[in-house]
This record gives C-alpha cells, sequence and structure tokens, in this order.
C-alpha cells in the first residue's frame, strides 16, 4: 500500500489562499506555493498543471464554500429568516474564514479567471447561477403586493450580498478582523431592508 501523499491539493490550495490574502493573487505562483507549504516545487506541478489551475483553485475553493452556506441559509422555511440568515453568514463565514473571504473581495479577472482551465470555468458559472437562482428564488418569497420582480430582487441582493459585503471589506482591509457584532449590524439591515412594511 503506497504511502498518502504528503502535499495534497488541500494542503497546497490553503498555501495558495493565504499568500493570495496577504499579497494579492499576483503573489501566488508555484515557486512562491512551494515554499508556503514547505514542498517541492514538483508537488505543485504534480497537482496543477500550471498557475491558471491552481489560480482557479484558489478561488473556487473560496467560493464554493461561501456559496454553500449562503444556500443553507436561504433553505430556511421562513423567507425573511432565511435572507437575514443569509446576511448574517457572509459576515459569520468571513469572520471564520478570514483569509478565503479576502480572496473572494477580489474579482475573478484578478485572480486571470479568461485563462482558467473550461472544466473550471464551468464549475465557476454553474455555481454562480444555482446562485442567481436561489437570490431570485428568495425576492420571488419576498416581493410586496404590486412591487416588480427587479425591483424585489435588487432589494434582496442589496440586503443579503452588497450591504455584508461591503462590512466585510471595511473590517478586512489593512489586515483587520470581523467582528462578531457585525453579523448583527448585517441582519438588521438585512430585516429593515425585507421586512414587510405596515
Amino acid at each position: 500500500m503506497g504511502r498518502p501523499a504528503r502535499f495534497d491539493s488541500g494542503v497546497l490550495v490553503a498555501a495558495a489562499t493565504a499568500l493570495a490574502a496577504r499579497a494579492g493573487p499576483g503573489a501566488v505562483t508555484m515557486a512562491a506555493v512551494a515554499r508556503e507549504a514547505g514542498a517541492p516545487s514538483g508537488s505543485v506541478y504534480h497537482r496543477f498543471p500550471g498557475r491558471p489551475a491552481l489560480l482557479a483553485a484558489v478561488r473556487l475553493d473560496a467560493l464554493a464554500d461561501f456559496q454553500e452556506g449562503v444556500h443553507e441559509a436561504l433553505a430556511a422555511e421562513d423567507p425573511l429568516e432565511a435572507a437575514v440568515g443569509a446576511a448574517r453568514h457572509v459576515l459569520s463565514w468571513s469572520r471564520g474564514s478570514p483569509d478565503r473571504a479576502r480572496v473572494l473581495l477580489y474579482s475573478d479577472a484578478d485572480f486571470e479567471a479568461p485563462r482558467w482551465p473550461a472544466a473550471e470555468r464551468v464549475r465557476r458559472d454553474r455555481g454562480n447561477a444555482r446562485l442567481g437562482a436561489a437570490l431570485a428564488g428568495a425576492a420571488e418569497r419576498l416581493r410586496a403586493p404590486g412591487e416588480g420582480a427587479g425591483p424585489a430582487l435588487e432589494r434582496v441582493r442589496t440586503a443579503v450580498a452588497d450591504l455584508p459585503l461591503a462590512l466585510v471589506r471595511r473590517y478586512l482591509a489593512d489586515g483587520g478582523t470581523v467582528p462578531a457584532r457585525a453579523e448583527e449590524a448585517a441582519a438588521d439591515a438585512a430585516y429593515r431592508l425585507l421586512a414587510p412594511r405596515p
């Protein structure tokens, strides 16, 4: 029976994520990741055929983990509770995974998405489409009488994504951390935007 790989993909992605969080996507090179992980350069090339595949793995690892939590929150039976929970998740996840959160504050273009392997671009697009559909479903459940689908979706996106991510960006700037109180701030803002008006 062979020995388990000492430097598997997860270890290397974690090292690359730490580099990206500390110094930006440009710092993620095959050699730098090998140094960060304490691995031979060959281990990185064995797992990833080139830098674009490595950058894709870093970005998609963070994105998939983040989006899964949003889906879990939006699955709550009560639509307002679901949306408020999703807003809270943005802050709680970012507090618990600050390096991954910093990765998501960059754009796909910063991670050279046009150069990713085709399968990774498809994976990203499917994940984003699934999340878009979930947000549209939440908006439909929260539509006020006489409100159009477009304005309802705009309210949900603002409450669940735009405002919480602005808080994350503010707190994580310059190496800061997300305080626990930020979760309640995001939840309160979402509630105010989405609760039915008397």
